[in-house]
């Protein structure tokens, strides 16, 4: 294993992604992911997706960190990491780590790689936005993190949900910039006139 990812899931729904994530990173057999979910998060996971997924999500990871574990190796940046991945963000995850309530270690790891300047990408999951939210999103894109809202590429004319999550997960990863071929974006190749 060449690169280290840190994959945080917190309580929004899309919990899904999160999941993808960690099966995509898995799946390069060159990335040691380090996972933390949230307590709300397992609920979503449960709900969402299945009464396993919280386990089998703690199973793809390289290693499993308790949200409550603020002492693990994660929070200190002498950990050295390609980046982390918050997939969902919930708003109350993102505003955590826009005005430093490092209470849990999934903020406190995304508040060490805003400080280490590594890259941190937080699909942020709410709509719709009040202005509380959106200073919070620009708080933390000031502060170096990269804002991403799973977005459907519906441009791909994805056919089953599914595709739309795996799109979506690929899509952050690549906002990683890991330089891995490993996980290929479909791109939009232009249309024509």
């Amino acid at each position: 294993m060449s690169l280290r990812v840190i994959v945080g899931i917190s309580g929004a729904s899309g919990a899904a992604i999160g999941l993808r994530v960690l099966e995509l990173l898995a799946e390069t057999g060159r990335v040691e992911t380090h996972l933390v979910i949230s307590p709300a998060a397992e609920r979503t996971l449960a709900t969402e997706v299945d009464s396993a997924a919280p386990a089998r999500a703690r199973q793809l990871a390289t290693r499993y960190h308790e949200v409550s574990d603020i002492g693990a190796a994660i929070a200190s940046g002498s950990f050295r990491t390609a980046g982390m991945i918050v997939a969902p963000c919930s708003i109350r995850s993102l505003s955590a780590i826009a005005y430093g309530q490092l209470d849990n270690l999934l903020a406190r790891a995304a508040d060490v790689h805003l400080k280490e300047r590594r890259r941190l990408v937080l699909p942020v999951r709410e709509s719709p936005l009040h202005l509380g939210h959106l200073r919070a999103m620009t708080q933390v894109t000031e502060y170096g993190a990269i804002v991403a809202p799973p977005v459907p590429p519906f441009y791909l004319m994805p056919d089953t949900i599914a595709e739309l999550i795996d799109q979506i997960a690929r899509r952050a990863i690549g906002l990683l910039d890991l330089g891995t071929a490993a996980l290929p974006i479909n791109e939009w190749q232009g249309g024509g006139a």
